[in-house]
């Protein structure tokens, strides 16, 4: 883990940083909310958005939900570790609160983040734990994304080209796991933190 912010009088070990990106629809949130649900030392860090909140989704569970105004007001006052604007429309973006001060406390951050955040993040934080996840084929991505229901064929026709992007960028990760089944994808991550884990303690 990058300790570039540690104090020498400092105890405590930094908490593990792990970035998981993947195409709109290939499964990342219920895959990171499983891995929170399963392991008490880790959270997940809440993205700032302007877009609007979908049927169902809650402030502050999914997304922290934010006016343009007020966005931009927290770009101006350095509060994000990252952000980007996504599709050409909405602002997405990771709040530094929602990070750094459980790293300083030794626990490990998930963050659920879009490929031109992660590479940004990546930058700052060389030692994170990359995951690239991706559904097991382009027609099974098309699939799942149809089967949300939640957008336009505009939108979807628009998805579908960033996603063809991003797949093209998964070899900036260091580990890429194909979402098929969830718990065999879920059992793969836990192989890769333990595995990190031994390494940061070698």
């Amino acid at each position: 883990m990058n300790d570039d912010h540690a104090k020498p009088w400092e105890t405590t070990r930094r908490g593990l940083l792990l970035l998981v990106s993947s195409p709109a629809g290939a499964g990342k949130t219920s895959l990171t909310r499983r891995l929170v649900a399963d392991h008490s030392d880790l959270t997940l860090s809440i993205s700032a958005t302007t877009r609007p909140a979908r049927p169902g989704e809650e402030e502050g569970r999914e997304y922290y939900f934010k006016t343009r105004a007020e966005f931009e007001a927290m770009i101006a006052a350095g509060e994000f570790l990252e952000w980007a604007v996504v599709h050409e429309r909405d602002y997405y973006g990771t709040p530094i609160d929602q990070v750094e001060p459980y790293l300083q406390k030794g626990v490990g951050v998930i963050l659920e983040i879009d490929v031109q955040g992660a590479l940004k993040v990546m930058q700052q934080y060389p030692n994170a734990v990359t995951i690239f996840l991706k559904t097991p084929s382009p027609e099974e991505f098309e699939r799942r994304l149809r089967a949300r229901g939640t957008e336009s064929e505009q939108v979807i026709q628009r998805r579908l080209a960033t996603a063809e992007r991003e797949l093209q960028l998964a070899t900036r990760y260091k580990y890429v796991v194909v979402n098929d089944q969830l718990e065999t994808a879920v059992s793969e991550i836990c192989a890769i933190l333990k595995a990190e884990e031994m390494a940061r303690n070698a």
